[in-house]
Order: C-alpha cells, then sequence, then structure tokens
C-alpha cells in the first residue's frame, strides 16, 4: 500500500569543474524515492575478508625473490606442508627456507586477496574475490591464485579462494621502452571464494527491528514513520532519534521476508537537506544543492600575474683580444594585473537566480571559490562551505 499523499519531490545540484567557464543552470527532477533508498537495516551488512596466499603461473613477471624474501618464505612453508623437502633437505628444517632463496622463481608472486562476504550467505556459495600484487611483480596477467583461506576481523576462516585470475590491463616492453594500458599488478577473480562458514545474522529482537537512516535528519524521520504507520497502522513504527526507527516486526519468520518487500518498496519524499556548497580544492570542482540563496552584495576580484622570461646573451671578445666567449643569462620580469571592478550581486531566492548571479560576475571556478568564501565570511552567502 502506498501513500496517496506523498508527491514526487526533486533534488538539483549544480557540478562545474576547472576546464567550465562558467555556471550552468540546473533544472528540478521532482520524484519520490524508495524507501530502500533511504534507509539501512540494523544488523544487515557486508562483512570485509582478507587472506594471503601466492599466484603461480605467470609468465616470468613474478616477484624478484631477493627483494622480496617473504614470496620464498611463504612458498617454503607452502611445500613444507605439503611434504616436499628442498636440496634434500627434512620438511620442518630451518634450511630449507635459505635454500629456496638462492632459487630465483620468476612465475611466483605474493598477493593480498579481499572479497565481501553479503549478508545471509550460506556454506557453499560463491563470491568475488580481488587480487592485488604485494611485491614488485610486472604483471599478474595468466596467473593462477592457490588455495588461500578468507579471514573476517575475528581471525576466523569464512571462505576459500582459489582459481584464474582476469586482469584487465595490458603492456609490452622491449630495448628499455614499455607500454602499458591499466594496471597489471591486479586482477579479480569471479566467483573465486567459495563460502564456509556464514554469518549469523538477526534482524529482529524481542519482535523489534531497527532502521537506520542513511543520513540523519528529523524531517526526514517523522516522514518515514507517517508512510510506514499509514501503509500497516499506527504503531508500527516508532522514531527513537533523528537516525533510528523502530518496527515492529511480524512474529511468524515466515512473513517477515513479505514485510520487508512491502516496506522496502515504500515511497517516501525526504526532506530538504541544508543549504551546502562543496568545495574540492585539488580538482577545482564545485557542488551546490538547491538551498543555497544569496543576499545583495557587491564583488571585486582581480587576477594577479608574474612572467619571467629568461634568455641567453653571448658576449663576443674582440679579435685577438685573447679574451674568451661568455654567455650569459638575461631575465625580464613582467607584472601584470587585471582590472577588479566592483560588481553588484543581486539576491537569488532559488538555485536558478543563484547561478545567473554568479555568472554575472565572469569569474572562473578557481576564481568562485575564493568568491564564495569571502561571500560566506560577509555574511551574503546563505549556506555551509565545506571544502574536501
Amino acid at each position: 500500500m502506498r501513500l496517496a499523499s506523498f508527491r514526487p519531490f526533486g533534488h538539483a545540484c549544480l557540478v562545474f569543474a576547472l576546464t567550465c567557464g562558467a555556471l550552468l543552470p540546473v533544472t528540478q527532477a521532482a520524484h519520490a524515492e524508495r524507501l530502500k533508498d533511504l534507509v539501512a537495516i540494523q544488523g544487515v551488512r557486508d562483512n570485509p575478508l582478507i587472506g594471503y596466499g601466492l599466484v603461480v603461473g605467470l609468465d616470468g613477471t613474478g616477484d624478484q625473490t631477493t627483494q622480496t624474501p617473504f614470496t620464498t618464505q611463504t612458498l617454503a612453508n607452502m611445500l613444507a606442508n605439503l611434504g616436499i623437502s628442498i636440496n634434500n633437505q627434512s620438511a620442518g628444517s630451518s634450511n630449507s627456507t635459505s635454500a629456496l632463496t638462492s632459487i630465483q622463481l620468476k612465475n611466483v608472486a605474493a598477493v593480498m586477496v579481499t572479497a565481501v562476504l553479503p549478508p545471509f550467505a550460506r556454506p557453499g556459495e560463491a563470491i568475488d574475490v580481488t587480487v592485488s600484487s604485494l611485491g614488485n611483480a610486472k604483471s599478474l596477467r595468466g596467473g593462477t591464485l592457490l588455495l588461500t583461506p578468507m579471514k573476517g576481523a575475528d581471525g576466523a576462516v569464512y571462505a576459500l579462494a582459489q582459481g584464474n585470475m582476469a586482469v584487465g590491463g595490458a603492456g609490452a616492453s622491449a630495448n628499455g621502452s614499455r607500454v602499458q594500458v591499466n594496471q597489471l599488478a591486479a586482477g579479480r577473480i569471479a566467483a573465486g571464494a567459495i563460502v564456509e562458514r556464514a554469518v549469523q545474522t538477526s534482524i529482529t529482537q524481542d519482535g523489534t527491528m531497527q532502521l537506520e537512516l542513511n543520513d540523519m535528519d528529523y524531517d526526514t524521520n517523522q516522514r518515514i514513520v507517517a508512510a510506514v504507520n499509514n501503509a500497516f497502522g499506527q504503531g508500527t513504527a516508532t522514531p527513537l532519534d533523528g537516525r533510528t526507527i523502530q518496527l515492529r516486526a511480524p512474529a511468524d519468520p515466515s512473513q517477515q521476508v513479505s514485510f520487508m518487500a512491502q516496506l522496502e518498496d515504500l515511497d517516501v519524499k525526504p526532506a530538504a537537506g541544508a543549504a551546502k556548497v562543496v568545495l574540492n580544492a585539488r580538482t577545482g570542482s564545485i557542488v551546490m544543492n538547491q538551498m543555497v540563496t544569496l543576499e545583495n552584495c557587491a564583488v571585486a576580484h582581480g587576477n594577479l600575474s608574474v612572467v619571467v622570461n629568461t634568455q641567453p646573451v653571448v658576449s663576443q671578445p674582440g679579435a685577438f683580444s685573447n679574451g674568451r666567449t661568455v654567455v650569459a643569462q638575461q631575465s625580464q620580469i613582467q607584472l601584470k594585473q587585471d582590472d577588479g571592478a566592483m560588481k553588484y550581486v543581486k539576491a537569488g531566492a532559488n538555485l536558478a537566480d543563484v547561478v545567473k548571479a554568479l555568472n554575472a560576475l565572469g569569474a572562473t571556478p578557481a576564481d568562485l571559490m575564493s568568491i564564495l568564501q569571502a561571500m560566506k565570511a560577509a555574511g551574503a552567502l546563505r549556506a555551509e562551505l565545506e571544502i574536501i
């Protein structure tokens, strides 16, 4: 059951980078959002797994064992566990590792294996794994990952990984020249790990479950509570704080799946967030949300540039003077400052007005970062500035 009183709602934003010379107006797209896009169920989460293993079968692109001794140590331990002795040494002898260190193993690489164990995963299911070089291997293309235990944060083994890798990169080298496309030191194995142990997941406690908002907002919390209670009856949802909502779940476990499916499909109009301008100092990108407004203000901004031009000057001595030719450097420095006339910026009540006002300045995004900071300090920008 869906609420007929909820209408489409839009989130508009403005994005521009250093390659753009001006702000572009953005139209508002109205839409409601599904509840599954706004909240997460407490207790339903992914679990990261990690493992250390060996990749074999490389075409001479493995680790240089003289610089990565842990690769040979790992291989020695693995061979010892398989009952294979090295240089007629016993499997448990300490000299087996030192004997293997002197051998150049160009087809072996030490790797870290990572994966994500999804919620409700059961033993026997297959999950994808990512294999990344730990040493100085040139490429993992064509390699095979040997059996690798995948451990969780508690140190227990939850999956076993093994298989042939798919590497998306490519490269070639000859006579000191090298060409490479994408990354060769990492690959992925689809369905490369088998789950051996399940993580116990309980979403209900004493007949209740909890929803957690992705972004804390009291208004959105109240709208979700109203939508759930209107669909399933009063008292089904109770707000605990600005982020958490407690639900009264069906007592019969067989009905909980149907209840959650209907719950996640509810349409809810989230509340508008706080006015915010995000500045990326590394790329020069600027993002505004639709709540940003401007007050009347005057802005003057000028650019200052310094140009240094250095040219060699040759001093030639006269004939029969026994002098030497001298090459000197002559530099010319120019200082240029653009006119920064005072410009009036009109107040803007919505995003389109803000875009129009900032476009009138004719400043680049790099300059607008400084202008927006100055507007905020002067109280003319009604928004929070966040620098990332």
